[in-house]
């Protein structure tokens, strides 16, 4: 029998492991980091668009689309596990070019935001851009679809910003995403999206909480880290930087 690929070996690690289990996806933002995640056990990786722009020189946000695929490709070519990326909103390319540029640079899955420069897309236009996307590039590509409401909607009641990602959330499966990511959004509404949602709930770990076994206890089933790691790494390195400059 025919080992399964990458893109199917991704897919069957979200459907993995027990209640209250999550596949842990750490954020490698460069080759050699990537082997390091690779070589500890992971199972598959994901590229965080923040720590890549900040390796190549660039803030958030403003990394051209033709280093962030080159920096993906070289990601994946690295290791032997299934990498994911994440191409913030796809940045204006039209779907049929996303689809061909992640399957140039061989990931499995990718992550794609509904905001734009700050602000909310339409829920309609993103689930059309979605399906868009999901119909280029076909049934293998794991679509995660960030859902930007609690990162954006500063101001509106708590009630509110649940109420609008569960139907985010909704519209996108319905467009064909994978998995939804709820950036931002406090464990208890965490809870309430990865009972009602049918895929699985990505939760964002951060240093300063939640933790993954929070996010997990709470139901998502899978756990990515942003930009975090890669400015953790950063950090150590100023600190180092100011070890060697005081000697």
């Amino acid at each position: 029998m025919t080992a399964p690929g990458p893109a199917a070996r991704f897919r069957e690690l979200h459907r993995a492991g027990e209640p209250g289990e999550a596949l842990v996806l750490p954020g490698a933002w460069d080759p050699a980091a990537a082997r390091i995640f690779a070589q500890a056990g992971f199972p598959a990786l994901a590229t965080p668009s923040a720590g890549i722009a900040a390796s190549l020189g660039h803030r958030d946000g403003e990394c051209p689309a033709d280093e962030m695929f080159a920096a993906v490709a070289r990601i994946v070519r690295a290791v032997e596990v299934p990498v994911s990326a994440d191409i913030e909103r796809g940045y204006g390319l039209p779907p049929a070019e996303i689809a061909a540029r992640l399957r140039a640079a061989g990931a499995v899955g990718c992550n794609l935001e509904d905001s734009v420069a700050g602000e909310l897309v339409a829920a309609e236009a993103q689930a059309a851009f979605l399906a868009a996307v999901r119909e280029a590039a076909g049934p293998q590509l794991f679509v995660n679809a960030r859902v930007d409401v609690h990162l954006r909607g500063s101001g509106k009641p708590g009630a509110e910003l649940l109420d609008e990602a569960l139907a985010r959330g909704r519209a996108y499966i319905e467009a064909g995403a994978d998995a939804v990511y709820p950036i931002g959004a406090p464990l208890a509404d965490l809870a309430v999206l990865a009972r009602e949602l049918p895929v699985p709930v990505n939760g964002l770990a951060r240093q300063d909480g939640p933790s993954v076994a929070e996010l997990a206890a709470a139901g998502c089933r899978r756990v990515t880290f942003g930009g975090g790691l890669a400015a953790r790494a950063y950090e150590g390195v100023r600190v180092l930087a100011e070890q060697l400059r005081t000697g």
